[in-house]
């Protein structure tokens, strides 16, 4: 058997490698090792520094990634990749080559999946826990040298379990099965698929499309058809003898992508376009006491329309968004009514105008705030999102409340106004699909959204 046993370090969000260990064997000898820190061009947190002792000073002159790449395609060729937690090392090391378009397959075996099986009755495979309690020694613990050694001697510990060469086989055959392609697709299309985010399609022998989909792990959602049951994805596999894609970086971008592909190709084996869903709309009113009250209602009930939704879902999260960034009553944006004050609600944002605690007058400016908060915020925006490559940013452009298209960027471009950003525009189309997904990003506070005039 000939294998090699890997260990790398990250930077924490993204995985790119600060460090990589590999050890090959050959029938149980050490016949090659490469140990290098690598430069992840990026900054690496505290928290992952506390960790190894890797910082960004220790990196600052290793080689990058590419620059060892095909030290690393050396050393595993015809090996068996194997290492403890192995799909978070394979894939780190996976993405980290697609990132320079290289295809990296190896067959693979997880030293705790082994583990559980040969040696069972502990309670943690951890592996600092594990070496503890077999007295395998590890120089250098979080560091990838020290892990891979001591995964070296644990995995020759496992060799020796008298069922050992089965349970190897079976884990092999398995991993062999469950990455079986339909027989008209080659192994080689599905075996150089990203496992990243984005949209793919499948395509007929007369390379026409039909089916679109999209994945926050390619490779993993492509092969989750192939081993379905249901009467659809059969006959889909029947037809495949293609898989295309395109990376997208984020979730958000994914949905915009995936929506203008189905718009524009109608795949067979996508479901039908659904009606188009009931409008909602947010507005305002004064009661008689001269408070101002948010409420929904359907579109066609409301003649002075703040923003449009389409669930009451929507309604109902974008009024809790606003009681907690404006500090308003639950009771007055109707989302806790038929009670006196809005005690009970799970909001806690009110400053108590339902109690007469607050003045009327504050209470009423900061409805306004709101009200002028949801006008302007989907008028002029540039919606920041992640890139498909590290060195990379992506966005989504909004003009005049209507959504222009996507793009990609080079982090270090300089960007000083939207019309900076046309170059790299990739124009769409708008419609009420792409409002919505655009409607709760907008909304959320975990996106990074700028204003333009």
């Amino acid at each position: 058997m000939i294998y090699t046993v890997i260990d790398v370090e990250t930077a924490g969000p993204g995985n790119k490698l600060t460090e990589i260990s590999i050890f090959r064997y050959e029938d149980d000898e050490l016949i090659d090792e490469f140990t290098s820190l690598v430069d992840p061009q990026q900054l690496i947190p505290e928290y992952i520094t506390d960790l190894t002792g890797i910082d960004d000073l220790m990196v600052a002159k290793a080689p990058t990634f590419a620059e060892i790449a095909e030290d690393i395609l050396s050393i595993t060729q015809n090996a068996i990749f194997i290492a403890h937690n192995v799909s978070f090392d394979y894939n780190a090391i996976q993405n980290e080559f697609a990132a320079i378009d290289i295809k990296f397959v190896r067959k693979k075996l997880c030293t705790v999946r082994l583990s559980r099986k040969l040696l069972p009755g502990h309670k943690t495979y951890s592996l600092g826990k594990l070496c503890a309690k077999l007295d395998i020694p590890i120089v250098g613990r979080h560091r990838a040298r020290g892990d891979a050694e001591a995964t070296v001697i644990l995995f020759k510990i496992l060799l020796k379990q008298p069922t050992a060469a089965e349970v190897i086989e079976s884990f092999l055959k398995k991993a062999t099965k469950e990455t079986k392609v339909p027989k008209h697709l080659k192994q080689e299309t599905f075996d150089q698929l990203p496992s990243t985010t984005g949209i793919y399609y499948f395509k007929d022998e007369n390379d026409a499309i039909i089916y679109v989909g999209r994945a926050k792990d390619i490779k993993k959602r492509v092969l989750s058809h192939f081993s379905s049951k249901a009467e659809k994805e059969i006959n889909l596999s029947k037809e495949l003898t293609d898989v295309d894609y395109e990376l997208s970086g984020s979730e958000t971008i994914a949905l915009l992508m995936e929506d203008a592909a189905l718009k524009e190709h109608l795949p067979k084996y996508n479901q039908a376009p659904k009606r188009a869903p009931k409008a909602y709309a947010i507005f305002s009113y004064q009661d008689r006491n001269g408070i101002l009250h948010l409420a929904y209602n359907t579109l066609k009930s409301t003649p002075n329309a703040i923003q449009i939704l389409y669930s009451i879902q929507e309604c109902n999260h974008y009024l809790e968004v606003l009681c907690k960034q404006f500090n308003l009553c639950p009771k007055y944006t109707h989302l806790q009514e038929g009670t006196a004050n809005c005690s009970l609600y799970p909001i806690q944002s009110c400053k108590g105008i339902c109690d007469k605690k607050e003045s009327m007058a504050l209470y009423n400016l900061r409805v306004k705030q709101a009200i002028d908060y949801l006008k302007n915020m989907s008028k002029n925006v540039i919606v920041k999102q992640k890139g498909r490559y590290e060195n990379e940013e992506a966005f989504i452009l909004i003009e005049n409340s209507s959504y222009k298209g996507y793009g990609f960027i080079d982090k270090y471009e300089q960007i000083n106004t939207s019309e900076d950003l046309e170059p790299f525009l990739i124009p769409q189309q708008d419609n009420i699909d792409i409002q919505r997904v655009l409607n709760k990003i907008l909304i959320s506070p975990d996106q990074s959204v700028v204003q333009t005039q």
